[in-house]
């Protein structure tokens, strides 16, 4: 196939969607809501995981040591809890300033009774974990540790914090796939509809000798045309839609979302390339049925 066989099956294409346009923008539309229900998803499960990710980096866990721990022995304690995989900040809490902090709980003069006996207190480390998931296995690696007395127990909100995370990613995941599916059921039956109205034309190209390809390019073209033109209307669809729903949930349950600006790109790439992907699978599915049949076939005579 020369280039000007392969210029004049592009340019086919393009105006495959301007002839079949009501079709088209049928297609375009439920395409573009599948696209800007799939990219809400995404970022709905990418503001959930980060705000589980601070909940869990300010749900600090507290490490105690044994009495008897030195100030020497006390700062190793701290270094084998940095090597840690999971563990992502470590700050000593020495028992004076735990000790302190009961001043205000107690009141000056109980406080005051108190100071003249020993410090019952332990020194402790505050930490807090990478991933939640792992909060029960870390734990037990702490307790490893020579000089670790005991750990403060927040595995259920480590669960529950993992549990929202997942059912969240999961969702999504189903989301995308459904949308996907009807996508791509769309897309074929407009290039159905396509072909069908061009049916003779086909019918006198395969009586010719017309290859499978030199049929086939107009109608995948059009598919990833539909699919450009969607993703495009898409990307600036969802840009204000997200930053109009953020500012409603943000005003109702403050929390830091995540600036559409800093991922729209990347999402609007994924949108131009999601988009010509399922259109061209669309119309590759829907030509593949007639080309193999040949000339009367087609006509269904």
């Amino acid at each position: 196939m020369g280039i000007s066989s392969f210029g004049y099956l592009i340019k086919e294409g393009v105006k495959n969607v301007w002839s079949n346009r009501i079709m088209s923008i049928a297609s375009i539309c439920v395409l573009m809501s599948c696209l800007i229900l799939t990219g809400s998803a995404i970022l709905l499960s990418m503001n959930v995981a980060q705000v589980v990710e601070s909940v869990g980096d300010s749900n600090e866990t507290t490490v105690y040591l044994n009495d008897d721990v030195s100030g020497v022995e006390a700062a190793y304690i701290g270094k084998d809890l940095q090597k840690l995989d999971n563990i992502a900040s470590v700050e000593f809490y020495s028992k004076e300033e735990a000790f302190k902090e009961y001043e205000d709980v107690l009141g000056d003069e109980i406080f005051a009774n108190l100071q003249g006996n020993d410090n019952p207190l332990p020194d402790a480390y505050h930490i807090s974990m990478v991933d939640l998931s792992e909060y029960e296995q870390t734990v037990s690696e702490i307790m490893n540790i020579n000089g670790v007395n005991s750990v403060s127990n927040r595995s259920d909100v480590a669960k529950q914090l993992t549990n929202i995370s997942n059912l969240v990613s999961t969702l999504s995941f189903w989301i995308v796939l459904a949308l996907t599916v009807i996508s791509l059921f769309i897309i074929s039956n407009t290039i159905r509809m396509t072909m069908y109205s061009r049916r003779f034309e086909i019918s006198i190209m395969k009586s010719v000798g017309a290859t499978n390809a030199f049929v086939r390019i107009p109608f995948i073209v059009e598919g990833m045309m539909i699919g450009l033109i969607s993703s495009i209307i898409s990307s600036v669809g969802l840009y204000f839609l997200y930053n109009l729903l953020m500012k409603i949930i943000t005003d109702i349950i403050p929390f830091a979302a995540i600036p559409i600006n800093n991922v729209i790109v990347y999402v609007s790439i994924s949108f131009v390339i999601a988009g010509i992907v399922v259109g061209a699978i669309g119309a590759f599915i829907s030509v593949r049925k007639y080309l193999k049949k040949e000339g009367n076939e087609i006509l269904g005579w």
